[in-house]
């Protein structure tokens, strides 16, 4: 095993297959800037040209253009509130606020190194897994998903900043936001009014851009400051600390990579719901949750940390078994068979030295573009001291832009719009945005594994051992919840007498 490490190492460090990896890094670092494309889509691009390419130079490109769009993504999401990608949403909660603060060098540094802890975790779970990973992978069937999701439903009380009534009210909404489309089970419409365009549902890039992004560009549509609020650049600072904030707070990055590791490696999953799941046990662990939503470094740090790990983790069910476990996994299995490689147990024997490469290409890949992009991070900073109403044109641009670009129709950016509108409301009356995001994420999740389950095994599926694993770890996050909630009504009324 050890030999073929080093021999995907040497392969990976070829000219030609690092010269590509490159390229790729270049046009993620782009894409990743700009809200709605994704590397998914970059990815769907760029994957005819590798045609003719050997498999180690061929997933260099793809998979470093992927990685890097992760790290990316985050910075739109700091530096403006427009989320860079669906999986970026998270990054908003506690980064925005702190580049409002003026510490949008800080964050940045933050997310950077972070993201990087995080990638280098998830590459140890790939490597640590290739022997271990099929009973791992077999013990999870749809009950065990459907319980998964559920327990990222409970984290709608933590996520609520102690609304709990709006919290379920907005996740609610999201759930019904789900819904709309074509009925998996009957294979009928629901909720599309006769609209055609509808029976795909409602994306959920549009939503996270005009909920979070839409507040933002209104607020710097009336406002003549910057988006930092200071009038000055000359405070620029704090990339440094915020790369070592990452090491201070390194337990909990480490257990955000960890929980991204452990939910990527599930198939079908996603990494919107890890990032969430990753940021409520953060808020719930930490010694200063009142902060979370307002710019706090662990939030930020959580929410950063979680998402690398989660893409490295994903390459594990497709590599052994071929199946994807993301939306950017099936598309890099196309380059698997472009390539003539099949997934599966030839990963984990003839093709090891393949299966090693995409571990030093996860973490080759985030150790070059955080190298590249820290001597940015400040004149990327200064875009937050400029005036909002110079800002507001180029904003709105890119927020229609990846509206329009996930699926290519007009109805999307309609969507942005309305979802823009809610977002706007949301704040004017002090309503939590989070919930109707984790109920838009996890609804068509939760309604699609809890009808596998009961097809495949009835209601005996309750009995099963990792169900009723979950089904504990539900109930304690529940009753931790509302410890919380009872002792923070309690405090006020100790402080009077």
């Amino acid at each position: 095993m050890l030999e073929a490490a080093l021999s995907g190492l040497l392969q990976v460090l070829s000219p030609m297959a690092l010269g590509l990896m490159l390229i790729g890094i270049v046009i993620g670092f782009i894409v990743g800037i700009l809200p709605g494309l994704g590397g998914s889509v970059t990815m769907a691009l760029m994957l005819p040209f590798t045609f003719g390419m050997e498999p180690i130079q061929a997933f260099a490109f793809l998979l470093g253009m992927k990685v890097v769009t992760s790290t990316t993504g985050d910075i739109t999401s700091v530096l403006f509130g427009i989320p860079g990608e669906a999986t970026s949403a998270a990054v908003v909660l506690d980064g925005n606020p702190m580049a409002r603060k003026g510490q949008a060098g800080r964050a940045l540094g933050a997310v950077l190194m972070s993201s990087l802890v995080g990638a280098v975790i998830g590459a140890a779970v790939l490597a640590a897994s290739i022997p271990i990973i099929r009973p791992i992978v077999l013990a999870f069937g749809p009950p065990e998903f459907f319980m998964l999701t559920v327990v990222g439903l409970t984290f709608i009380a933590s996520l609520s900043d102690g609304q709990v009534i709006k919290g379920l009210i907005m996740a609610t909404f999201g759930v019904l936001i789900a819904l709309v489309g074509i009925d998996p089970q009957a294979g009928v419409p629901r909720y599309a009014f006769g609209q055609l365009d509808l029976w795909d549902g409602l994306g959920i890039v549009p939503i996270v851009i005009g909920l979070f992004g839409g507040p933002e560009l209104l607020q710097l549509m009336l406002s003549k400051e910057s988006i930092s609020g200071k009038s000055s650049a000359s405070k620029i600072s704090g990339v440094g600390q915020g790369v070592m904030d990452t090491f201070r707070h390194w337990g909990c990055v480490a257990k955000a990579g960890i929980i991204g590791s452990g939910i990527g490696v599930i198939p079908g999953v996603g990494g919107s719901v890890a990032q969430f799941i990753a940021y409520g046990y953060a808020k719930q662990s930490s010694k200063t949750p009142e902060e979370f939503g307002k710019g706090s470094i662990e939030g930020l740090l959580a929410a950063a940390g979680n998402n690398n790990a989660k893409d490295a983790a994903s390459l594990v069910p497709m590599i052994a078994f071929g199946l994807p476990g993301s939306v950017s996994t099936a598309i890099l299995l196309n380059a698997f068979l472009i390539t003539g490689i099949n997934p599966g147990p030839e990963m984990l024997t003839t093709h090891l030295d393949v299966t090693f490469s995409m571990v030093w290409i996860a973490i080759i890949a985030n150790v070059i573009v955080v190298l590249a992009a820290l001597p940015l991070l400040r004149p990327l900073s200064r875009l937050t001291f400029t005036e909002g109403p110079a800002l507001v044109p180029f904003l709105l641009v890119l927020v229609v832009l990846g509206a329009y670009a996930e699926n290519n129709r007009l109805l999307d950016v309609w969507v942005m719009l309305g979802a823009a509108i809610i977002g706007v409301a949301c704040l004017r009356w002090n309503w939590p945005r989070v919930p109707m995001l984790l109920g838009l994420v996890l609804g068509d999740l939760c309604e699609r594994y809890l009808f596998l389950s009961t097809s495949l095994y009835g209601w005996s599926w309750v009995q099963r051992p990792l169900v009723l694993l979950f089904a504990v770890a539900v109930v304690a996050i529940f009753f931790k919840s509302a410890w919380s909630f009872v002792k923070k009504r309690r405090q006020p009324l100790e402080v009077r007498v």
